[in-house]
């Protein structure tokens, strides 16, 4: 029986514009998250796609409305569109930092972080600097320092904005694969259609400012997903359906 993990009820964000004006960035958000569930959130540009997880991880706070936690706020882990590896720690160091800010830095934490590395296929690489390593691979950290406390929820911010489509598709595999092992509850903001498609469990449709739930899109193709499952009719259908409600 699913277990839910956030519960977002009839939340909204306005912003005040230098000059004054208010600008309603979301508006009635509502949406039940379940425990596991891999959920991925498209829209256009500038629809509150960021700032809804901005919020989720207490970066921002709602103008109205209410979030309630299964977990609390150290066990949520944050991975942006940039990588943000500190570049005069090496990579070991940097899935180290957090758990020596958060002061976690158990036995337990630790020894998960060996673990952790040789999922992402960074074994080998510990003693590597940032400039060292490869955009998707500078990624592979960046995730795996947010899994380095044990979060039971990780918010993803367009991840794989910036790599190229190879990479991308690579670093989709890896997600997935690391997702499988460890079932964290993951939300992800995407401009690709078909990279929601082949991820989630489910799809949030925004509309254009202010942002609002358009439409929620369940995914039932079977897993564990591999990339050819791209070349299927029933793929396809989903990523058709999504274009569609985009409009």
């Amino acid at each position: 029986m699913s277990t839910t993990a956030i519960r977002i009820e009839d939340v909204n964000k306005i912003y005040k514009s230098s000059g004054g004006r208010e600008v309603q960035a979301l508006t009635h958000i509502n949406l039940d998250v379940q425990k596991s569930e891999f959920i991925s959130i498209i829209g256009p540009s500038g629809c509150g796609k960021s700032t809804l997880l901005r919020i989720l991880a207490n970066l921002d706070t709602p103008s109205s409305g209410s979030i309630q936690w299964e977990t609390s706020a150290d066990h949520i882990g944050f991975v942006f569109q940039d990588a943000t590896l500190l570049p005069w720690k090496t990579v070991y160091q940097n899935v180290m930092f957090p758990l020596e800010v958060k002061k976690m830095a158990t036995k337990e934490n630790i020894a998960n972080l060996d673990k952790l590395l040789e999922l992402a296929g960074l074994k080998g690489f510990e003693k590597a600097y940032p400039r060292e390593l490869s955009g998707g691979m500078r990624q592979r950290v960046s995730i795996v320092r947010a899994l380095s406390y044990n979060p039971d929820v990780l918010l993803m911010d367009e991840p794989f904005g910036a790599l190229d489509a190879l990479t991308r598709d690579k670093m989709g595999i890896e997600l997935l694969r690391i997702w499988n092992e460890t079932k964290k509850t993951i939300l992800f903001v995407t401009h690709s259609i078909s990279e929601a498609a082949f991820l989630s469990d489910r799809v949030i449709v925004m509309s254009p400012r202010p942002g609002k739930i358009d439409e929620i899109i369940d995914i039932d193709l079977p897993r564990p997903r591999e990339v050819d499952v791209k070349e299927t009719a029933e793929f396809g259908s989903y990523v058709k359906k999504l274009r569609e409600v985009l409009g």
